[in-house]
């Protein structure tokens, strides 16, 4: 952590570039700068990847930002903050602190936090941008938070960790064994320290083998924003006698939240009803997709699947649904001849259930992306391959 980036030239250096080309800068002689621009540069870039996700840090003075795979690694304000709302209590135990967005906010609702980082570096930072954010009750370790814990004499209300993958471990599925820290290594030593342990894992872990790692998992939260799943929640507890697994799936949308709940067992027995497509139909958001609701959503919505494998739905009633929703203005067969009558030229396509890849339809078809209108390409009950032409409501 360089001192000099705080002081009130480079500080204003800094504000005054933030819409201004880096690389330009970058050959620009500056005179009144006591510092390589190169670190400043750095400071604009991370700072203006902060300004939408981690609004407070970008209108706050003095912050000192790390570098920007920091950064892009972090939390948002809004998943730090629904992260704040699920779990409380007197103490709380941070044992992968990183820049310190999630800390902060449990800073909110537990007496006293601790934010353990082993890079040397980022703690510094994170202990300074602590006193500019005005936060006195996060007590900043530069440690490695599994040894810390395994010499703590105190125990915690809460335990949160957010283990990161291995820099050997490839792949878009990976199991929890090959982040550090190794949380089902560690899940004795864990619970020998506090009875309730919320951890955080990329989208990309699938659900069912996050499962057979982790020992007495409560609830999952598969947290969406915009429509793009950003991680998933999972809530241990210590000796408690769990039948069924709680799923809560949640789209933030600006100040809209789509949810749906279900769980493991009403998933297995739900019971889904089929039809052709009606008036309406119906695409779940990101956030139930991964969660594997499939028949649930049926089920308690009271609305009909298109196919066992399609995971649209539709029915002749509009209802209030947690994704997207569109009136059915035709539907034809999946025929370029047919298509043609439509006058359709510009569209957005997406694929359910379909073997054509959407590229290889629109070469077929002959149609430009985007538009509003859109076209399913599915197949429906009598295993039929069918365009579905929407309006979105």
């Amino acid at each position: 952590m360089n001192e000099l980036v705080l002081n009130t030239v480079n500080q204003d250096f800094i504000n005054n570039h933030l819409n201004s080309d880096t690389t330009t800068l970058l050959f620009k002689k500056h005179k009144e700068l006591s510092l390589d621009i190169k670190v400043l540069i750095e400071q604009i870039e991370a700072k203006n990847r902060c300004k939408k996700k981690l609004p407070t840090w970008f209108n706050t003075p003095n912050i000192y930002y790390p570098n920007k795979l920091n950064v892009e690694q972090t939390s948002s304000e809004k998943t730090a903050k629904f992260k704040a709302s699920i779990i409380k209590g007197e103490s709380l135990i941070d044992l992968t602190g990183g820049f310190g967005v999630d800390t902060f906010y449990f800073s909110k609702v537990f007496k006293k936090v601790t934010h353990c980082e082993i890079n040397h570096e980022l703690s510094k930072i994170v202990k300074h941008n602590y006193k500019q954010l005005n936060i006195h009750n996060i007590e900043t370790l530069n440690v490695n938070g599994i040894e810390y814990l395994i010499e703590a004499k105190e125990t915690y209300n809460w335990i949160y960790i957010d283990p990161s993958r291995r820099h050997e471990s490839k792949g878009k599925v990976f199991f929890l064994k090959d982040c550090l820290p190794n949380v089902p290594e560690h899940l004795e030593l864990l619970f020998s320290f506090s009875s309730n342990i919320l951890i955080k894992t990329s989208p990309l872990l699938d659900l069912s083998i996050g499962i057979k790692e982790l020992n007495h998992v409560k609830t999952i939260y598969v947290i969406a924003v915009n429509n793009e799943v950003k991680e998933l929640l999972w809530i241990l507890q210590k000796d408690e006698t769990i039948n069924d697994i709680a799923l809560h799936t949640l789209n933030l949308k600006g100040k809209d939240i789509e949810s749906f709940n279900f769980t493991l067992t009403d998933e297995t027995n739900a019971k889904p009803s089929y039809s052709l497509p009606q008036t309406y139909l119906y695409e779940p958001n990101a956030a139930i997709l991964k969660s594997g609701a499939f028949n649930s959503v049926s089920e308690k919505l009271s609305i009909n699947k298109l196919t066992q494998n399609s995971h649209l739905y539709t029915s002749e009633s509009l209802i209030e649904f947690p994704g997207r929703a569109f009136k059915i203005e035709n539907i034809i067969s999946y025929n370029k001849k047919e298509f043609k009558k439509t006058g359709i030229t510009k569209a957005n396509i997406t694929t359910r259930n379909f073997p054509v890849s959407v590229e290889d339809i629109r070469i077929k078809l002959k149609v430009k992306d985007g538009g509003n209108k859109y076209v399913f390409a599915t197949t429906n009950l009598k295993n039929q391959k069918i365009l579905i032409i929407c309006s979105k409501l």
